[in-house]
């Protein structure tokens, strides 16, 4: 189980990257909160965590890659 959960975390991480690249400010967001809120289920809660933290990072940089888009997180 626990190979199987590493597997689902990294893909994951690699849609988010995905969109990260592709997408739009506001839409990367909401394909990220859809990307969390589906992973709760599958994910232990350490495996979210590292989730959560990465998905963080990953919007603070698309920010300042777009500094003329600014939403605050919290």
């Amino acid at each position: 189980m626990r190979v199987l959960n590493e597997v689902l975390l990294s893909a994951c991480k690699e849609l988010v990257d995905d969109a990260k690249k592709r997408c739009e400010d506001l839409t990367f967001k909401d394909i990220c909160l859809e990307i969390l809120a589906k992973s709760r289920f599958v994910l232990s809660n350490e495996q979210f965590e590292q989730l959560v933290l990465f998905v963080t990072e990953r919007i603070k940089d698309k920010q300042i890659s777009n500094p003329g888009r600014r939403v605050r997180i919290l």
